[in-house]
């Protein structure tokens, strides 16, 4: 018999609640050993030979995010130490993480690039909260961070292909990006600066425009709940040296992007990060600004591990959304690391 894992809901017990056509829409019946639930429920019939020992029980689908008044009849009748065996007798019984909702499905999109691998990763540690998913231009990127079932390949610049991945998720976090590529021959040694370009297809404009409204438009229209977008700072300033490159206007299309996230009327926190760092996370002290203000002070970079935790804990709290804000560090050793999101997320005001 198939194991079937326990889940995290508050159930009802009683000897007569099964007949008819008591079944809720989201919820299965399953039929397995009442063993199974010794972990939870300090309770295993010892006649595991017997037809008695099995229950029937409504669980939620793991898709559902609707948390389900649920109900268990045990079928024996033979063992009177069983304290499910009372006719009718209704007891209340919380599993394990009962005051937890159901895990989030999340989907990562970027999950290839550097920051978008840590909070693919992250996720998938924290099981228990949340079903990750990721979504990879190619194949190859798939196979490079592991190939699991759970990463998806498709373009976001055509939102047909991201369907699939999008589907059924209750949460997205966007890491896509255009990423400028320096033509070969540049010799450092010989001064001068290094000349970019973006391939075909892959200029700012598809990818962080196009692409992340296609992003956008598909998750609103499969009912998310949170969009959490990586952005950079630097999006005020028109002349700011990134647009420069290749003649790519990056941050200004970005902007656009997350403009018209903010417009889009589904709840979302647009994260504005400083320069990336390939650093140890949780060991700094995070800092929030607006309108590019810490472009103007010495602290102007942020680790991608920070950032991963940021996303994440975006989606924990009422406090992150519909807000906007630039994410920044202060120098390891330098402050109290953050560990406080309820407090950091409150601090925030500026919805764009």
């Amino acid at each position: 018999m198939a194991t079937v894992p326990r889940v995290p809901l508050v159930v009802s017990i009683t000897s007569t609640s099964i007949g008819g056509n008591s079944q809720c829409r989201k919820c299965s019946w399953v039929k397995w050993k009442a063993s199974s639930y010794s972990d939870s429920y300090s309770y295993s019939n010892s006649n595991s030979n017997s037809n008695s020992n099995s229950i029937i029980a409504v669980i939620p689908e793991a898709s559902s995010s609707n948390r389900c008044s649920s109900s268990f009849y045990h079928r024996s009748r033979k063992d009177s130490s069983n304290p499910f065996h009372s006719p009718n007798r209704s007891l209340s019984v919380s599993a394990a993480m009962a005051d937890s909702a159901p895990p989030s499905t999340v989907l990562v999109t970027g999950a290839g690039g550097r920051t978008g691998q840590i909070v693919y990763k992250k996720l998938k540690e924290r099981s228990g909260q949340y079903v990750a998913r990721g979504l990879v231009r190619t194949q190859e990127s798939k196979e490079s961070i592991g190939g699991a079932y759970d990463l998806y390949v498709g373009d976001i610049r055509d939102e047909a292909s991201i369907a699939p991945a999008i589907q059924g998720i209750d949460a997205l976090i966007i890491l896509t990006s255009a990423v400028p590529k320096m033509k070969p021959g540049f010799d450092p040694t010989k001064g001068g600066r290094p000349e970019f370009y973006f391939e075909e297809g892959a200029y700012p404009e598809q990818v962080d425009w196009i692409g992340q409204k296609n992003q956008i438009d598909a998750a609103k229209a499969a009912g998310v709940k949170q969009i959490v977008l990586v952005g950079s700072m630097g999006g005020t300033d028109p002349n700011h040296p990134l647009n420069s490159l290749a003649n790519g206007n990056i941050l200004i299309w970005k902007r656009k992007a997350e403009q018209y996230l903010a417009d889009s009327g589904v709840p979302y926190t647009i994260i504005r990060a400083g320069g990336l760092q390939d650093k140890e996370g949780g060991v700094r002290e995070l800092l929030v600004g607006k309108d590019d203000e810490l472009l103007k002070t010495e602290t102007r970079t942020v680790p991608r591990a920070d950032v991963a935790e940021v996303c994440i804990q975006a989606l924990q709290f009422e406090e992150s959304k519909f807000k906007a804000f630039d994410l920044a560090s202060k120098p390891e050793g330098a402050g109290t690391p953050t560990t406080d999101f309820k407090a950091f997320f409150s601090q925030i005001t500026t919805r764009f």
